[in-house]
């Protein structure tokens, strides 16, 4: 049982400064995990009128217990309508979609994502991974892009090991250069705080740090040099007492995407 008296551990405070990406009245692209609880976390909270979208094509299900994943039936639960993956990714693409997340096992200096592998040799990775999925569906057609992972030096890397989805390449005009639509990941969600890309040189800058965090301190947790702002930077809000017991209770009672893993 959960002791719901413990401070937020880094997955639940993902799952809320995530949540506060999300403005009521958006329709909101849902994938597996941390975005599924962001997602049910503001519809509980201050967005119940959001329209939200699962991956696998449920279309604003009434929400009852939390999904396994974007394919449980649980997505699907009294939907007004149920698409295929397809058309599910064409609601991206035709705009009829406000906001999309989307997690990563390693993301680099532009926002390239890799869900692949880890290790450069193709025939030979050190770990086989999912591969894109959706993942590069949406990196490739969202306008409104939302990243979000773990911040450690191997997961925020200088170059990823495998570009899954397409961020900003190597930077500047490089991402319109090579003729991709859609604008690119707006903003990248991680424990330490919130970060964006300079608007040259597309390079990931810090934009909020979370209470306690420094920029040198974010820094040792990232494996490339950030971008730091002019001035004092913001801090990230912490998550309230009351919709951290929500989370707990409601949201995701089993710990099932916020639960820290054990060694």
């Amino acid at each position: 049982m959960k002791d719901l008296s413990a401070p937020a551990n880094p997955l639940e405070t993902l799952a809320y400064i995530l949540s506060k990406q999300i403005r009521d009245h958006q329709i909101v692209y849902i994938g597996t995990g941390i975005p599924m609880i962001a997602g049910i976390l503001a519809l509980k909270t201050h967005a119940p009128n959001i329209t939200m979208v699962y991956e696998s094509g449920g279309q604003d299900p009434i929400p009852r217990d939390l999904p396994w994943s974007v394919g449980c039936p649980f997505t699907w639960r009294k939907s007004p309508a149920v698409m295929e993956m397809s058309y599910s990714f064409a609601q991206c693409y035709n705009g009829y979609v406000d906001i999309a997340f989307l997690g990563f096992a390693q993301v680099d200096m532009y926002g390239n994502v890799n869900t692949h592998q880890i290790g450069k040799d193709v025939l030979h990775p050190t770990v086989r991974m999912t591969g894109s999925g959706g993942n590069n569906d949406l990196a490739s057609l969202s306008d409104n892009l939302i990243l979000v992972g773990v911040q450690t030096p191997d997961k925020f890397v200088e170059k990823v090991d495998f570009i899954t989805s397409v961020g900003y390449l190597t930077g500047g005009n490089s991402r319109k250069e090579a003729g991709l639509i859609g604008d690119g990941p707006k903003v990248v969600i991680s424990q330490c705080g919130e970060f964006d890309f300079e608007p040259a040189t597309k390079r990931m800058r810090v934009k909020t740090l979370a209470p306690g965090w420094t920029f040198d301190f974010t820094q040792q947790f990232t494996g490339f040099e950030l971008l730091k702002p002019e001035g004092e930077i913001p801090q990230t809000p912490l998550i309230p007492d009351d919709i951290l017991k929500l989370l707990r209770t409601e949201v995701d009672p089993r710990g099932v995407f916020t639960t820290m893993p054990t060694a």
